[in-house]
């Protein structure tokens, strides 16, 4: 729960876009290195772009054409050449751009690479340098957008410096063609299942041999609402009785195919006095402590340590709070694998804590109607699970922990990195071990910003499993929803908009959750007064209560809220608590 990602996730940021700061001196450098520098060929052969990129006559910089793009919430949209180079030269690489934002580079220079940016409306000249290796006889320039950022353009690209011994062979790679017999199998009143055939035509890789898919992405009315690597998608927390159209476009590792042609879906009514059709009761397969918990519900952290928040014991826990992480298991000497004891702080301020007595009160939770499950973990967490023999120890620490104290499950909170495909291992071998068990994330927010970020990543990799994802939408500064304008911290907007993206992202509704810190004490930055939470909340479920940002879709099974943390709540008299549960037993 702190800055030290995001601080250094600006880091690396600032080291991207700032480019090289001095150029080396200049060698004799012919006119221009770039093959078709100002797209005058009107094709865009030969730069090859990883988005939908095009060659347009809209308002070029010079001349006839210019290159135009578009970055998603996922993806930068790079369009990029390979031009030869001398080993150990010196090279200025300029063109203008123009766009929100818009970035021009350069890689495999075999030195440090660089890159530049600018944003607005109209052509701005950027210029960046940067010098080759002593083997370098190619590199790659590129130009790009940023996440979420929308559309972009460039023109009159242009490379000086000494020209390589040879030309780079033009790649022959291609995009798939675009998938066919787009239709829906089955719909609710809030879902709806749609399926495809992959395309005969999976692309060319640049030696011309068939390319394999890398999987899809799925539109609604035009805007991507989730992606997939099989052909069918359910879209979830749509409205009832309302028609959709859905197209759905192929990729391979040099592109997207063209969208498909559409297909025109209508939902279901929505039954008489019913919730709209939400998948309210969790996954695990309809059994076990997951299948147990409300459609909506709030998650409160409990401290196993001493802070300046009251300390309770986990029995003083409120039944306002429908599920209880347990704040933190450690690590061991065995990568991967975890371990757990109350901390004897927390026994000391409470005159004799036991594990004991920790067991018991577990079940007297359970008496109540509560899960309890295990967080990992936390600001200073530094558990890893990097291979397949860290993430079977992870699991089978996490099974016997489950076993010994009665967690229903466990929450993943490392705040210094994941590894989405073996923590995803770990997670499914315990969904595996013990069928029902309540499984749930809390990144932090610049974890979640597209579907390639880790947390994300990793909460697609287990959507079959997992419960729901409380974003911590505090410690985060200002950051792009998903329709690509900046928001603020602590606001309707930010919430909700960030939410968007993993909703976007393809997570059902049912699967996130609002994370938020209970009180002023509980965080540095972010905290928002409950009744934020209950606008962002009825936002998302029914398109009320929004700020300036309002979703293009309703979500009526949204999850829930989570709060940081019960004790921060019990020191500020449960005012969080009180007043949220009373917003979630509103929803639909």
């Amino acid at each position: 729960m702190s800055l030290s990602r995001i601080a250094a996730a600006a880091a690396a940021a600032a080291l991207l876009i700032g480019g090289l700061t001095a150029p080396t001196v200049a060698e004799a450098a012919t006119a221009d290195l770039v093959a078709d520098p100002g797209f005058e060929t009107g094709a865009l052969s030969p730069w090859t772009c990883a988005g939908p990129g095009s060659v347009t006559k809209t308002a070029p910089h010079f001349g006839s054409y210019a290159l135009t793009d578009a970055a998603t919430s996922s993806d930068v949209s790079k369009c990029s050449q390979v031009v030869s180079v001398k080993p150990g030269s010196s090279y200025t690489l300029s063109g203008y751009v123009t766009g929100a934002y818009t970035i021009l580079g350069d890689t495999g220079t075999g030195t440090t690479d660089g890159s530049i940016w600018a944003s607005g409306s109209g052509w701005s000249n950027v210029t960046t340098s940067f010098s080759t290796g002593a083997s370098t006889t190619s590199v790659t320039i590129y130009v790009s957008g940023w996440y979420g950022e929308g559309s972009y353009g460039a023109d009159d690209i242009s490379l000086t410096g000494p020209a390589g011994s040879s030309t780079p062979p033009a790649s022959s790679a291609t995009v798939p063609g675009a998938p066919t017999s787009v239709h829906s199998t089955a719909t609710t009143s809030s879902s709806a299942t749609i399926v495809w055939t992959a395309p005969s035509n999976t692309g060319t890789t640049s030696t011309g041999a068939a390319a394999p898919l890398s999987g899809y992405t799925i539109y609604r009315g035009g805007t991507k609402v989730g992606t997939a690597t099989g052909t069918s998608y359910t879209d979830s927390g749509i409205a009832a009785s309302t028609a959709y159209s859905y197209t759905v476009s192929a990729s391979n590792a040099t592109g997207a195919s063209p969208q498909s042609s559409a297909a025109s879906v209508t939902t279901t009514a929505a039954a008489s006095g019913g919730t709209g059709g939400g998948t309210g009761t969790g996954t695990g397969g309809g059994t076990g402590a997951a299948a147990q918990l409300p459609e909506h519900l709030l998650t409160g952290y409990w401290q196993d340590f001493t802070n300046g928040a009251e300390s309770l014991p986990l029995s003083a826990v409120p039944t306002s709070y429908n599920l209880v992480a347990v704040a933190f298991a450690t690590s061991t000497s065995t990568p991967g694998a975890v371990t757990f004891s109350i901390d004897s702080g927390l026994s000391t301020a409470l005159g004799g804590y036991t594990a004991a007595q920790f067991t018991s009160d577990i079940a007297t939770l359970h008496s109540r109607g509560q899960k309890v499950i295990l967080s990992v973990g936390g600001q200073d967490g530094t558990i890893s699970v990097s291979d397949s023999a860290s993430a079977a120890a992870f699991a089978s620490s996490v099974e016997s922990l489950m076993s010994t104290y009665g967690f229903d499950g466990v929450d993943i909170d490392l705040e210094n990195g994941i590894n989405p495909t073996y923590m995803g291992q770990a997670l499914h071998a315990i969904a595996a071990a013990k069928p029902g068990a309540i499984i749930t994330m809390a990144p932090q927010t610049i974890d979640v910003l597209s579907s390639t970020s880790d947390y994300l990543a990793l909460a697609l990799n287990i959507e079959d499993v997992l419960t729901i994802m409380n974003t911590q939408y505090y410690n985060s500064g200002s950051m792009n929803g998903c329709d690509g304008g900046v928001y603020s911290e602590g606001t309707v907007d930010f919430v909700t908009s960030l939410a968007c993206t993993a909703l976007q992202a393809g997570l059902k509704a049912s699967q996130v959750g609002i994370g938020v810190p209970a009180s002023t004490s509980a965080a540095g930055s972010g905290y928002v007064a409950p009744s934020v939470v209950n606008s962002s909340l009825t936002c998302l479920a029914s398109g009320t209560g929004c700020g300036t940002f309002v979703p293009t879709a309703k979500y009526p099974t949204i999850r829930g809220a989570m709060d940081w943390s019960i004790n921060w709540d019990a020191s500020n008299g449960y005012a969080f608590a009180d007043a949220v549960q009373a917003q979630l037993a509103k929803l639909p």
